[in-house]
């Protein structure tokens, strides 16, 4: 689970501008729903984090390859993501690379990493954390939307009538 360490390293050290890039500012409106999903799911995100370190691997079964693969998927999308992220100037829309599958690519490889690594550990409480992550990421997402439509207006709206929320016909 050190990818997501290493994604971080970048976005922290690379540019002022970047790092500030990488959460809505405080300014945005955010009802008191959306506070607390935005808690409890970076809450629940490093508790899986520190659990996944007691999960034992299943080498060699069908859930681990499977687990394996989910998870490797998860990393490209978002190594690519954060690429992506880190060279788009920061007064700029992100709308290349995995933004032009996703626009919200770095959750989407967020949500692949724990679900890979529920499936090769073959840990429902993991992959139950995981689905509780990732419904709290999914209101974190639709926050961003409403500052990125407040931010950047029709050229956002237009994105958004191109490319899914998550992946594909997940709109």
């Amino acid at each position: 689970m050190s990818v997501f360490l290493l994604q971080m390293i970048p976005i922290l050290f690379v540019d002022k501008h970047i790092r500030e890039k990488s959460h809505v500012p405080a300014e945005a409106k955010r009802s008191k729903s959306e506070k607390y999903a935005g808690i409890i799911g970076n809450t629940v995100c490093f508790l899986a984090l520190g659990y996944s370190v007691f999960l034992p691997l299943q080498p060699g079964t069908f859930w681990f390859n499977a687990g394996l693969a989910v998870f490797i998927a998860g990393s490209i999308v978002l190594a690519t993501a954060t690429a992506n992220f880190i060279t788009t100037p920061a007064e700029q829309m992100i709308t290349r690379g995995m933004y032009q599958l996703s626009r919200h690519p770095m959750y989407l490889a967020t949500f692949l990493i724990y679900l890979g690594t529920g499936l090769a550990t073959l840990s429902w409480l993991f992959m139950l954390l995981s689905l509780v992550m990732i419904l709290c990421f999914h209101r974190e997402a639709l926050v961003e939307e409403k500052y990125c439509l407040d931010k950047y207006g029709d050229a956002y709206r237009e994105y958004m009538g191109r490319v899914p929320r998550w992946f594909l016909l997940l709109k």
